[in-house]
């Protein structure tokens, strides 16, 4: 299994409007297109998950995720904000790269934490946010997850 394989272009935007955390995860959901009452319900998930604690690794990386019924297969969306937005992450500074992952309750796969713990460790290499920063198209960026291998 790699991480490229769960990401398309359509899921990938690299200029976030937002400014709050709020205004990200809505613009991250967005990407994954669903209807209107599923995003609604898919924004409560995921606040009721960051306030358990903040997804905010550090390291300008947060990977916001849950469980839903609102998805019938495991998805992820991957946005960028070059300014950086208060996610309340753990080592308190600006995030700018965002991983989404919404998995249903019960998946068959079980890829939910195996695709968590390989952004976390995509994420924890020392040239990634440098080079998450550079990319200006989604081609880049899947290119960047085929290189790494993960």
């Amino acid at each position: 299994m790699e991480l490229r394989e769960f990401f398309s272009e359509d899921a990938i935007k690299l200029d976030l409007a937002g400014t709050t955390k709020d205004d990200i995860l809505r613009e991250l959901i967005g990407l994954l297109k669903l209807d209107e009452k599923s995003e609604g319900m898919l924004f409560k998930m995921l606040k009721r998950r960051e306030n358990l604690g903040s997804t905010g690794i550090g390291r300008g990386i947060a990977i916001p995720h849950c469980r839903s019924l609102v998805v019938n297969k495991l998805r992820v969306a991957f946005g960028r904000k070059k300014e950086g937005v208060d996610f309340k992450a753990i080592d308190e500074k600006p995030v700018h790269f965002f991983f989404l992952i919404v998995a249903p309750p019960l998946e068959v796969s079980n890829q939910y934490l195996p695709v968590l713990g390989k952004i976390a460790q995509f994420s924890k290499e020392s040239d990634v946010p440098a080079r998450l920063l550079e990319i200006t198209e989604p081609k880049q960026f899947l290119a960047l997850l085929e290189e790494k291998g993960v």
